[in-house]
């Protein structure tokens, strides 16, 4: 490989390790003329599948760009680390692959993106399963929304916000705040509120 300074064409290498899941191959290079140490990065080629149009039946490359676009798009302003969706990518990817096959509807993609959807936000799962499916009424969201709740497991349940209302977990309802109200700071400190003074008859 050429320098990128002094493009001498000998250099070699100081440092190999893998990158990710081992898909990739990150080398540390040198210069053998002007020392200049630089990275390059390795990866198989494979030639992947062509997706197949569910509508016009066109057929066209697969494109990672494409892929990532739309999953950010569904993840945007969420909180989801770029290392999970980059692992969510390479899911993709290797299924694509171990199909075997030369082309693939773009149904099933679109099946495959949802799954890693669901597994990295249940929003972003939402957002895409809306326009994936052409939700057009209010119905849609709901079952959908509905079936997402009865797949939630319960380390994602317990990150879930808390939409219970006033009382419901055993705090102070909103039939109660009127009297915390009214007993000012003796209620706070746990005393008995004063009571008015009964008004001597004339």
């Amino acid at each position: 490989m050429k320098c990128p300074f002094c493009a001498f064409p000998g250099t070699r290498v100081i440092d190999s390790r893998f990158v990710g899941e081992g898909e990739q191959v990150r080398r540390r290079r040198e210069c053998e003329k002007c020392r200049e140490r630089f990275t390059t990065y390795e990866m198989a080629e494979l030639n992947l599948p062509r997706i197949v149009k569910r509508r016009d039946k066109r057929r066209e490359p697969f494109s990672e760009e494409k892929l990532r676009a739309g999953m950010e798009r569904a993840l945007r302003k969420r909180p989801v680390e770029t290392e999970r969706v980059d692992a969510a990518v390479n899911n993709i990817k290797r299924k694509l692959r171990a199909s075997g096959e030369r082309e693939i509807p773009s149904s099933r993609l679109g099946e495959w993106v949802m799954q890693e959807l669901r597994e990295l936000d249940q929003v972003a799962y939402v957002r895409f399963a809306s326009v994936y499916h052409s939700f057009d009424d209010i119905k849609a969201f709901s079952e959908a929304i509905a079936g997402l709740e009865n797949e939630i497991p319960p380390h994602a349940r317990r990150r879930q916000l808390n939409l219970m209302l006033p009382g419901d977990d055993g705090g102070p309802s909103a039939a109660d705040e009127p009297a915390s109200r009214y007993g000012g700071k003796a209620a706070k400190a746990g005393r008995q509120p004063r009571r008015p003074r009964p008004r001597p008859r004339s």
